[in-house]
């Protein structure tokens, strides 16, 4: 019999994966099953593909429709009707609280977290002139664009990787900003023009880490899942969820987040901003490894302290128009 883990837990016959059905989520799904069926080859993985709300309502703001849990809730369901046993997700689309029964029971470690400047024209963020009309739907990369360059014309962009990448070949748009690690993840490095370093465009919190959640009663798979487990990675984007969680972070704020490890400290930068970079508050906390929540929450706090409240009534003020 097929065991695993300290426990000498027996495996199960086979493992269901469940994952959205675009390309980069299949990507991600098939990559989970391949380090699965390295460490365990005697079990049958599979992977069942959903379409998710997210998925079906492309032509509206995520804002608008409930933000990013949109792309996990099918999933999720899926789990809880036992119809998978792990879901894969992209952490940045997992809401800060997960859904009653469920944990987050691996985080692999975490890709390219930057964002990717995409033109067929302009070889710098630098180099748009204003007026240039640059796609994207996130209100994060939006917010930090125009605080830089207040000229740009940000118009709304959604839909998988290459439905984007179409778009703009079609000239709808001079230049596109996308997650650099979804582009490597298919193959399509060489269409980046440009990474943005991360002081240029504050990740999402968790971009590029993808995270494994099954229900919180099966620790027998979470057992199975631990050679997946990145501690460095997880305890990153740990300080970062808990950053955004305290700010109430979402579709809605403007809000990024990224960790980094040096000579066993963590550093947390992060920031909070009207939608149209007109205000944006930054800030940086530093502690302990093990202790990353305290560090994002610390952070939020200083945020708080120089006026993050009032932007985030601004914001709710907007959102119930």
């Amino acid at each position: 019999m097929t065991t695993a883990g300290e426990g000498r837990v027996a495996l199960p016959e086979r493992i269901i994966i469940a994952s959205r059905e675009s390309a980069l989520a299949m990507w991600q799904a098939r990559h989970v099953q391949s380090r699965l069926a390295e460490t365990y080859p005697g079990v049958d993985i599979t992977i069942l593909g959903m379409a998710t709300e997210g998925d079906r309502r492309l032509g509206t703001s995520l804002a608008r429709i409930g933000g990013k849990g949109l792309f996990v809730k099918e999933l999720e369901d899926a789990l809880l009707e036992r119809r998978a046993d792990v879901a894969v997700h992209s952490l940045k689309d997992v809401p800060m609280t997960l859904a009653a029964g469920l944990t987050l029971a691996a985080v692999i470690e975490r890709a390219d977290p930057r964002d990717a400047l995409v033109s067929p024209h302009y070889r710098r963020l630098a180099d748009l002139p204003a007026g240039s009309r640059v796609g994207t739907s996130s209100l994060r990369r939006a917010s930090q664009l125009l605080a830089r360059q207040p000229g740009l014309s940000i118009e709304p962009l959604r839909g998988n990787v290459p439905t984007r990448l179409r778009k703009l070949d079609e000239g709808n748009y001079q230049a596109i900003v996308l997650a650099a690690a979804g582009l490597k993840r298919l193959g399509l490095e060489e269409r980046i023009t440009a990474l943005l370093t991360v002081d240029e465009s504050v990740p999402a919190v968790g971009q590029g880490a993808l995270a494994l959640e099954c229900r919180a009663d099966r620790s027998d798979l979470m057992m199975w899942l631990r050679p997946l487990h990145h501690a460095p990675t997880a305890a990153c984007v740990a300080a970062e969820r808990s950053f955004s969680r305290a700010l109430a972070g979402s579709c809605n704020v403007p809000l990024g987040g990224y960790a980094e490890l040096s000579a066993g400290r963590l550093r947390l930068r992060g920031f909070v901003a009207a939608p149209d970079g007109t205000q944006i508050l930054r800030g940086e906390a530093e502690g302990a490894v093990e202790t990353p929540e305290m560090i994002g929450q610390t952070l939020a706090a200083m945020l708080r302290e120089r006026g993050a409240d009032e932007i985030l009534a601004a914001l709710e003020d907007i959102s119930e128009r």
